[in-house]
């Protein structure tokens, strides 16, 4: 799926960017409830104003799960077994708002990263994002 250089460089985005996990985990969760409202249902417990302490506290949960996730990319679906059944059998999110997060974190990383979000980093974190959503979305069923 992915090529060594494409998984180095996936690994290099994360680390780089993971001081500002809260800020770009709720940014690119603030996307989504903005563009795709219909979202906003599987948070309705929490305050997800931008800036709220629990979007912050979410956004960083998820950033660093897609983080830990990209060190083992070839595990992925055991390493997210855990998170898989609690999205599926808890939450029961459907599997296309993994999807549409996808395209929010893209579009975010982009925004943060500016020119050196480069063609070859947006084709590499695509191929990861969309296995990262396919595999939380498998036990959905």
């Amino acid at each position: 799926m992915l090529s060594k250089q494409e998984k180095e460089l996936i690994i290099e985005i994360w680390t780089r960017l993971t001081p500002l996990a809260d800020r770009i985990g709720a940014e690119a969760l603030l996307r989504m409830f903005t563009s795709y409202p219909g979202t906003k249902t599987y948070f309705s417990h929490l305050d997800i104003t931008p800036r709220s302490a629990h979007l912050l506290s979410h956004g960083q949960k998820i950033f660093l799960a897609l983080a830990e996730g990209s060190k083992d990319i070839a595990n992925l679906m055991t390493n997210l077994a855990p998170l898989q059944t609690y999205h599926a059998y808890q939450l029961r999110i459907q599997p296309n708002n993994f999807k549409l997060f996808s395209h929010c974190m893209i579009v975010t990383l982009a925004c943060f990263m500016g020119d050196r979000f480069t063609p070859s980093s947006h084709a590499a974190m695509d191929k990861y994002l969309s296995a990262f959503s396919a595999v939380l979305g498998e036990k959905f069923r």
